[in-house]
């Protein structure tokens, strides 16, 4: 993948992203995921764990029980791309696979 471009400020996060909050100086996105049991949070993590690995691009996250924090950038850009951008919606996908599979 080539070196990805910042984003800019006319990036509608709401729209985009709307269970993330973006910092004021576009620089983080951020979201708590909470599932009903750890078993939960760990199912999503393995998931978004495989998903980081194939796009070359990882989170920083915390797990407590059934909680999951995640704090996404582009380190090397020293801000956001298109990379959170895509990995913040799969994991909102994943989040929600967890969240409504038959065990939950």
């Amino acid at each position: 993948m080539s070196k990805p471009k910042l984003l800019t400020q006319d990036v509608d996060f709401a729209k985009t992203l709307p269970r993330w909050s973006v910092s004021a100086d576009l620089k983080v996105l951020s979201q708590e995921f909470i599932f009903a049991d750890f078993k939960g949070a760990f199912e999503f993590m393995t998931l978004v764990a495989h998903y980081a690995e194939e796009i070359d691009h990882h989170p920083d996250w915390s797990n407590s029980w059934n909680r999951v924090n995640v704090h996404l950038s582009t380190h090397s850009m020293g801000g956001l791309t298109e990379l959170d951008i895509l990995l913040a919606g799969g994991m909102d996908q994943f989040a929600d696979r967890v969240l409504n599979s038959p065990q939950a």
